[in-house]
């Protein structure tokens, strides 16, 4: 951005110098010193503000995303097990006083399907990794 080649910066030094004096050109380079310093640490705030904020639109744009496959992934393949929400609590209800806990464990077996949940129709892509 700002080219300085090594001869004009030797020539800045000199005007320098000449106009500064050498008594008072250490306080003058720390007064520079000090401006750039504050300059550069206002200018990396600003563009971590900028990262942050592009990081942010980022991440919520993958989110929609997801949301939007993760939608037409359910909508595609729904349940097929028959499974009622309502079935499951009632399914895990601790046994009443007159049924004894071996009763209770046989009547969750027999409501409990044998393989896990599956899809039964297969993506029309094929197979999922």
């Amino acid at each position: 951005m700002f080219d300085v080649a090594p001869t004009e910066l030797l020539l800045v030094v000199v005007v320098a110098l000449v106009v500064i004096g050498p008594k008072d050109l250490p306080k003058a380079m720390r007064f520079v010193g000090k401006w750039v310093g504050k300059a550069r640490g206002m200018a990396r705030h600003f563009r971590a503000g900028l990262d942050t904020m592009m990081r942010e639109a980022e991440l919520e744009e993958l989110e929609k995303q997801w949301r939007e496959q993760n939608d037409a992934i359910m909508r595609e393949f729904p349940r097929v097990d028959g499974s009622d929400p309502q079935k499951a609590t009632s399914a895990t209800t601790p046994p009443s006083s007159t049924e004894s806990a071996e009763d209770a464990d046989q009547a969750a077996a027999a409501t409990k399907p044998a393989t896990p949940e599956t899809h039964v129709v297969p993506p029309k892509d094929g197979p999922l990794p």
